[in-house]
This record gives structure tokens, C-alpha cells and sequence, in this order.
């Protein structure tokens, strides 16, 4: 929310090395100043292109270092430094608030990030790749080192992480690796456990248990198509995915691998069972069953995913007005 809040009031946005694609600019949505101008930093000129700024072709290094020279001795109001400082610290309040809902029966995603992040150490890495995960850790994650901080945004590809992981581990060993990883993701590619096990690779890796596929189950929700097949449930009388969810014991798959694996049924445990993968040698896997009902919020950003504009269903025909009228805060500079 402290970047949003920021980015929609700032006349002069300096990008550099971004691509500004629909998650960066809120499908172009984020800029409200009328009179917004952008600089544009880039060693790739397509990148560096966009939104009408001048298109400064460098080195991110070069660029700013020539930029800091160029403004010696300029400083923006004390208002404004003020109000990002506060902006900052109302941030840090929600996140913590995330870290510790206290939900119950079953814990909610954002406190088994939390658990992971207070667990970890300062050049520990995580590494994550598909679902909501990625958009929740970008939200919530609270790095120390330039290096800790592994998630794949560009393909959203599924089963990457434990690969992942594993890549991580055998570039640097001095690093302690913590894989999160959906259900759905994990058994994409749950395999290289093996390898990970064979080449002697310290790494604990967090099976976050929704049931399904909670990510797109969620956007499909949000553009009124009720989640179809998005639950690992067996088939109901109604010929639909609709029956009782599928009993997949994915600890007992992790051990069959070769890794000590162990369930946590809250954060508690959770935490208890982090504090044992840590004290174990090579690979440990954690399976933790969430709360899939609970989500991060967007904090005022916005994706624009086109909704039918024809639909026999009332909640298809509910999400095209809404998706009609946030549409219209999309600008477009030319």
C-alpha cells in the first residue's frame, strides 16, 4: 500500500531496469497525477521506451550514479520524506498483523510466510515460483541480504521451486535454502527432491496444503466462474468436482523420496517443525494445511483480466461492470 499511495501521487517516476509490465504498473493503472512524467532506465531500448519518458539506454549503476551527481544538492520537501517514512511504518504494521492472524482451525498463508521469515536467518534464502505465493511473499517478505530473496515472477512456472532450490544449494552451500511451494506445484516436480537428497543438499522445503489450485481457483472467482476445477476433490453426484477432497499425504510422498518429512497442523508447529528441518541434515519438507479463504489483499493495485462481456451467469455479468469501471483509471501515455 506505501508503494501504491506513493506511486499515485508522484509527478516524476524514475523506472529503471523495469519492463513496467501489468503487475509493475497496475495494468497502467497506479498513475493518477495529471501531470506524471516518467525516466526511463534501461540497457534494453524496448524497455526503455515506454510511457512517453526519455529513454536513458545504461548500466542501472552508471545511470544513477551520473543521476546523483546531476542532483547534488537537491532534496525532496521534508512533507514528502515525512510522509513516506510514515507510509513505511503503517506498512510494517499490517505486515505484522499478517504474520500473526491467530486463525483458526487451520493457519492462514500469510502466517506461514510470516513463521518462515522470523525462522530465517539473514543471508537464508527463500525461493518460490507460482500460485498466490509469489504475489503474497513480494507483499509480506522482509529480506536483510541482496541475495535472499529467489522468486520467479516472468512465467509463473510451476514445479520450479524445488528445482530451484536445489540450484541454489549447490551455488552456494554457505546459504541455508527454504523452498515455498503450493501443493499443486509441488507435485509438478516434487522429483528432484531425489537429486537433492543424492547430491547431499541442506534445503527445507514448505508444502503450503490448499487443496488445489488456489491461485487461478481465486481468479477464476474474481471474474464470477466460481473456481471451476480448481480443488482436488473427487467427482460429485452433480458430475462436478464436487465430492470430498482428496486425502494426498504429501509427507509421506517427501519421505518416500528420501527426505525426513513431517506435518505441522499451526503455526506453532509449524515453526517447531522449521526448527527441526534446521537442525536436520539434508533435505527436510514441512507440509502445512491453510486456510485457502484467506487471503492478501492488493493494497490498491489492480490486474486487468478481461471479463466475458455475454454471460448466462449473474456473478460473470457482476465482475464485467466492475471490471468496466476500473478499467477506466488505466492511462496510457503516448
Amino acid at each position: 500500500r506505501a508503494a501504491n499511495e506513493l506511486a499515485r501521487d508522484a509527478d516524476v517516476v524514475v523506472n529503471v531496469g523495469t519492463r513496467l509490465t501489468d503487475f509493475t504498473t497496475g495494468s497502467h493503472s497506479l498513475f493518477q497525477h495529471p501531470d506524471v512524467r516518467f525516466v526511463n532506465v534501461n540497457v534494453a531500448p524496448v524497455d526503455a521506451e515506454k510511457q512517453a519518458g526519455p529513454s536513458v539506454i545504461a548500466d542501472a549503476r552508471a545511470a544513477l550514479t551520473a543521476l546523483r551527481e546531476a542532483l547534488e544538492g537537491w532534496s525532496v520537501e521534508p512533507a514528502y520524506r515525512e510522509r513516506a517514512g510514515e507510509l513505511a511504518r503503517e506498512w510494517d504494521g499490517i505486515v505484522d498483523r499478517a504474520y500473526h492472524l491467530g486463525h483458526t482451525p487451520l493457519p492462514a498463508q500469510s502466517e506461514v510466510i510470516g513463521a518462515v521469515n522470523e525462522l530465517s536467518g539473514p543471508r537464508d534464502v527463500v525461493v518460490c515460483a507460482a500460485g498466490s505465493l509469489p504475489g503474497d511473499l513480494h507483499k509480506l517478505w522482509r529480506s536483510r541480504d541482496p541475495k535472499s530473496y529467489h522468486v520467479e515472477y516472468g512465467y509463473s512456472c510451476m514445479g520450479y521451486e524445488i528445482a530451484g532450490g536445489l540450484g541454489i544449494g549447490l551455488a552456494d552451500p554457505g546459504r541455508a535454502v527454504t523452498v515455498m511451494v503450493g501443493d499443486a506445484s509441488y507435485l509438478m516436480m516434487a522429483q528432484e527432491i531425489v537429486t537433492a537428497v543424492q547430491e547431499g543438499v541442506k534445503m527445507a522445503v514448505v508444502v503450503i496444503d490448499n487443496h488445489g489450485y488456489a491461485s487461478i481457483g481465486s481468479l477464476s472467482q474474481s471474474v464470477g466462474s466460481g473456481g471451476f476445477s480448481c480443488a482436488t476433490r473427487r467427482r460429485g453426484p452433480d458430475g462436478q468436482l464436487s465430492g470430498e477432497v482428496l486425502a494426498i499425504d504429501f509427507a509421506a510422498n517427501a519421505r518416500s523420496l528420501g527426505a525426513h518429512a513431517v506435518r505441522a497442523g499451526s503455526r506453532a508447529e509449524l515453526a517447531a517443525a522449521l526448527a527441526e528441518a534446521r537442525a536436520q541434515g539434508g533435505v527436510s519438507v514441512v507440509v502445512v494445511e491453510t486456510d485457502p479463504s484467506v487471503r492478501v489483499g492488493g493494497y490498491d493495485s489492480w490486474w486487468d483480466v478481461p471479463v466475458a462481456e455475454v454471460s448466462s451467469m449473474d456473478g460473470v455479468a457482476a465482475a464485467r461492470e466492475a471490471w468496466a469501471a476500473a478499467v477506466r483509471k488505466e492511462r496510457h501515455h503516448l
